[in-house]
């Protein structure tokens, strides 16, 4: 299966988890996907680490593994029910794959750099990668990391930014702007791509080019990505699928 047909398939069983679970962040879930699925299947190695800071993504971290044989079918089935691991924002200690509990924003960057530094002190082989959103770059400890991160330029660590414009109660232009966010982070000598997130291509490309400092790769993409009614629409950071909504989404992504 290439990686288009394997993005299909995430994508219908991603609307399918969230149909019968009945929850939302399904926009946030169709913005991140791609880069999600295309570090899983493509570029990470055995020795490189993946933080999920944009924790409300969990769902696309979830279809990911399962994709990949890690996370079954039948717990596919109990996302965001009692008791389940499959929780609306991961939680850590269940599974190698998911490191850390994420969802309160500003916290995966700061946690990224913590196990970038360790691997340089014990030597070790291995890049780690932290997606982030853009909202999520209104949080300060993002810009305490950066500090950081570039004082021990820790260049075994990619930041990834799912830049979809849009955030709990609007867009992030209307709320507290970053732009340009690439600028910003150049000015802590960072290296910066700036690619379209839905790209595979673009994305691979951007990832894998060599660099001798940290590099952040700037992803424009489109919240909910794929679905015509959900794309770039606010409302669906928060709205769980009606039955006419989940087959027309479902024929969407068919045809």
């Amino acid at each position: 299966m290439n990686f288009k047909e394997s993005l299909k398939k995430a994508k219908k069983r991603l609307l399918q988890m969230h149909f019968e679970s009945q929850v939302g962040h399904i926009g946030g879930n169709l913005s991140s996907l791609d880069v999600i699925l295309l570090l899983h299947l493509k570029i990470m190695e055995d020795d490189d680490q993946f933080v999920l800071s944009k924790g409300h993504s969990a769902g696309a971290l979830y279809v990911t593994l399962w994709i990949l044989g890690k996370i079954s079918d039948e717990q596919l089935k109990e996302f965001h029910k009692d008791n389940s691991k499959l929780t609306g924002h991961p939680v850590a200690g269940w599974m190698p794959e998911i490191l850390f509990s994420t969802g309160s924003l500003g916290h995966g960057l700061p946690l990224s750099c913590g196990l970038a530094l360790g691997k340089k002190f014990k030597e070790e082989n291995g890049m780690v990668f932290c997606l982030m959103s853009d909202g999520e770059w209104e949080e300060g400890s993002n810009w305490e990391a950066l500090i950081f991160l570039s004082h021990h330029c820790l260049d075994n660590l990619v930041i990834l930014v799912d830049v979809n414009g849009l955030q709990g109660f609007g867009t992030t232009k209307e709320i507290a702007s970053m732009d340009t966010l690439a600028e910003k982070l150049e000015s802590f000598a960072i290296e910066v791509e700036e690619v379209n997130g839905h790209d595979q291509d673009e994305i691979e490309k951007a990832i894998l080019k060599p660099c001798s400092r940290p590099k952040a790769v700037i992803l424009n993409t489109i919240k909910g990505h794929g679905i015509s009614f959900m794309e770039n629409r606010m409302e669906w950071h928060y709205l769980s699928l009606s039955q006419e909504q989940y087959l027309r989404a479902l024929y969407e992504l068919e045809t």
